[in-house]
C-alpha cells in the first residue's frame, strides 16, 4: 500500500535482511525482538558462520544461535549480567540504537553525535545509550516523530527496523 514504510519494507526484504512472518505476512507494527535485530544485522554481513569461546547460555540450541554467537564475537550485542542474549526480549527504541551503533563501530564506521537537545523527550534516553542515540540522531536513522519526540523507551516494531535499516545504509549527504 502506501504506508510509511512501503519503501524500505520492500526493498529489506527483497534483500533478503528481513523475512515475514507465518502466512507470507511481515508485520510492520508487531515487536522487535533482540534475536531479529541481531539476524538482520548478520544477514546484512553475509551470514557468516561464527563461534565464541563462550557463548550466550541461553542462546546455544536456538534458532538465533550462530547469530548470536556472531554478535557477541563482533561486540555487536552485549547479553545480561547473568550470562544470557535474552533473545526473545523486546526492544526498545534507544535499544536499537545500541545495536546499530554497535554494528557500526565493528565496522570501523565513523561514529556520529547528533544534538538530542532538539526532540522534546531528549531527557527521556537513559545515560547507557545516550552515546548511541546521538550516533543514531547525528546520521538521521532515528528520527523524532510528529510530535517532536524520539521515544526512547517506545517498543521498536519491525517497520521501524526496515526504515532504520534503510536509512543507515544510505549515507547522508551534506
Amino acid at each position: 500500500g502506501d504506508e510509511w514504510f512501503v519503501e524500505a519494507v520492500d526493498t529489506m526484504t527483497q534483500e533478503g535482511i528481513m523475512t515475514g512472518l507465518e502466512g507470507g505476512l511481515f508485520g510492520p507494527y508487531e515487536p522487535v525482538t533482540r534475536a531479529t535485530v541481531i539476524t538482520v544485522l548478520w544477514r546484512l554481513e553475509g551470514s557468516p558462520d561464527a563461534e565464541v569461546e563462550s557463548p550466550f547460555l541461553d542462546a546455544g540450541e536456538d534458532w538465533y544461535a550462530v547469530q548470536a554467537a556472531w554478535a557477541k564475537g563482533t561486540g555487536v550485542a552485549a547479553g545480561y549480567a547473568d550470562g544470557n542474549f535474552g533473545g526473545r526480549d523486546v526492544v526498545t527504541r534507544e535499544q536499537l540504537a545500541c545495536f546499530l551503533y554497535r554494528y557500526a563501530a565493528y565496522k570501523e564506521e565513523t561514529l556520529a553525535s547528533g544534538a538530542l537537545g532538539l526532540f522534546r523527550d531528549a531527557d527521556a534516553v537513559s545515560p547507557w545509550a545516550e552515546e548511541a542515540v546521538r550516533h543514531a540522531v547525528g546520521l538521521g536513522i532515528l528520527q523524532g516523530n510528529d510530535l517532536g519526540d524520539l521515544d526512547p523507551q517506545g517498543v521498536a516494531n519491525r517497520a521501524a527496523l526496515a526504515i532504520m535499516l534503510q536509512r543507515m545504509r544510505t549515507p547522508a549527504v551534506g
